[in-house]
């Protein structure tokens, strides 16, 4: 887990990194957040995801792209 925050965080800053890159990378943060903030007993959605992506790292995300960050995060 913290690997994946320091990945984030370097997203965040890095101006070497394409968009593509950035956002699979945020996407997958995002989807962390919304997986631990979702009330117990239920899964996260992919507007959660997209919420969180944009409220917390000024991101904006599709739905595309949030499903497949929920996906990753389940897997581990």
């Amino acid at each position: 887990m913290t690997t994946l925050w320091r990945q984030v965080l370097a997203a965040l800053t890095d101006d070497t990194l394409d968009d593509d890159t950035r956002e699979r990378i945020v996407a997958r943060g995002a989807a962390q957040l919304a997986v631990r903030r979702a009330p117990e007993g239920e899964p996260p959605t992919a507007d959660a995801v997209m919420d969180v992506a944009f409220h917390e790292f000024a991101l904006l995300l599709t739905a595309d792209q949030a499903r497949t960050a929920l996906r990753e995060v389940r897997r581990g």
